[in-house]
C-alpha cells in the first residue's frame, strides 16, 4: 500500500498545487491578500495542532528545535505565497504566477549539491532543461507587451522573490525538518508564516474578508485542500526523495494552472504556449523518474 500511495501522492499535489494560483484569482478583489493568508494558516495551524494533539505526537523541545519549523514556515508559506497573492492581486495572470513559481526547480537543482551534497544526474538536468524552456515558452508571448495582457513588472518580481523563498525553505525542510512529525511541524510552520505576514497586513490593509461565496469557498479549499493536505504531501515527498526531483514537478503546476484558469477566467493560451506546457511536461517525466 505504501508503495501505491507514492505512485499516487505526486500527481495528486500537483493538482492540489495548480488550485492555489486559481484560488488566488478568485479571491482577488473580494479581500485583501496577507488578511486571506493569515486567515488561512491561522485556522490550518489551529486545526493541526489538535490533530497533533490528540494523536499524541512530540513537539519539539528547546529553542533551537521550535525555531526551526518556525523559520521553515517564514520561507516556504509566508514569504512565498504572501508573494503569490499580493503579485496575482495586482494584477499578474494566474498562469504567469504559476509559471514564475515553476522555475523554483532550477534553483533547487543548483543549491542541492552544495547545500545538502544532493548530485543532481545528467539526466536529471536534461529534464529540468526542458521543463525550464517549456515554461519560458509559456510566457514568450507576453514578454515585453504593452497595455492590456502585459505582464506587470513589480508584481513578476515579487512573485519571482517569493520563489526564491520557496526553494530556500525546501532545501531548509529537508536538511532540518525530517525528524519532526509533519502535523506539529505543519502547525509550527504556519504560526511562523502568520508572524511574518502580520506587519505587512497591519501596514498596508485595513483587514478585508468580504464573506461573499468566492472567499468563503477559496477559504475552505485553500485549508483543508491546500495547507493541510497539498503540504503534508509535499513534505511527504521531501522527506523521503530528492530534491531536485521533488521541485521538478513544479513545472507541471502551469499547465493545470492555465487550463484552470481558462474554463473559470477565460485566461487564453496560444499554440506556443501549449507546445511550452506540453514540453514542460516531458522535461518533468524525465528529470523526476527514479
Amino acid at each position: 500500500m505504501a508503495g501505491v500511495a507514492d505512485r499516487l501522492i505526486p500527481p495528486a499535489f500537483v493538482f492540489l498545487w495548480s488550485t492555489g494560483f486559481v484560488t488566488a484569482r478568485l479571491v482577488a478583489g473580494h479581500c485583501e491578500p496577507f488578511t486571506f493568508l493569515i486567515w488561512r494558516f491561522a485556522i490550518a495551524g489551529i486545526v493541526l495542532a489538535l490533530v497533533a494533539g490528540f494523536a499524541g505526537v512530540h513537539w519539539p523541545r528547546g529553542r533551537l528545535a521550535f525555531s526551526k519549523p518556525l523559520l521553515a514556515g517564514v520561507l516556504m508559506h509566508g514569504a512565498y505565497l504572501g508573494a503569490v497573492f499580493w503579485s496575482v492581486s495586482q494584477g499578474l495572470p494566474a498562469g504567469v504566477s504559476a509559471l514564475i513559481a515553476s522555475l523554483q526547480p532550477i534553483l533547487a537543482a543548483l543549491l542541492a549539491r552544495p547545500l545538502l551534497g544532493e548530485k543532481v544526474s545528467a539526466r536529471r538536468w536534461a529534464g529540468i532543461a526542458a521543463a525550464a524552456l517549456g515554461a519560458l515558452l509559456v510566457i514568450s508571448p507576453k514578454l515585453g507587451m504593452a497595455g492590456q495582457g502585459a505582464i506587470p513588472p513589480l508584481p513578476a518580481m515579487i512573485c519571482g522573490l517569493g520563489t526564491i523563498s520557496l526553494t530556500f525553505g525546501t532545501l531548509f525542510q529537508k536538511r532540518f525538518g525530517g525528524s519532526l512529525d509533519a502535523r506539529a511541524g505543519t502547525a509550527l510552520q504556519y504560526s511562523g508564516a502568520c508572524l511574518v505576514l502580520l506587519p505587512f497586513a497591519l501596514a498596508l490593509e485595513h483587514g478585508r474578508l468580504d464573506p461573499v461565496p468566492q472567499v468563503v469557498l477559496g477559504l475552505a479549499w485553500s485549508i483543508f485542500g491546500m495547507s493541510i493536505v497539498a503540504i503534508l504531501m509535499l513534505l511527504h515527498m521531501i522527506r523521503k526523495g530528492a530534491v531536485a526531483a521533488v521541485s521538478s514537478l513544479f513545472f507541471l503546476v502551469p499547465a493545470l494552472s492555465s487550463l484552470m484558469a481558462y474554463a473559470m477566467f477565460g485566461e487564453t493560451l496560444s499554440l506556443v504556449q501549449i507546445v511550452g506546457l506540453a514540453l514542460a511536461v516531458i522535461g518533468v517525466s524525465v528529470a523526476s523518474r527514479g
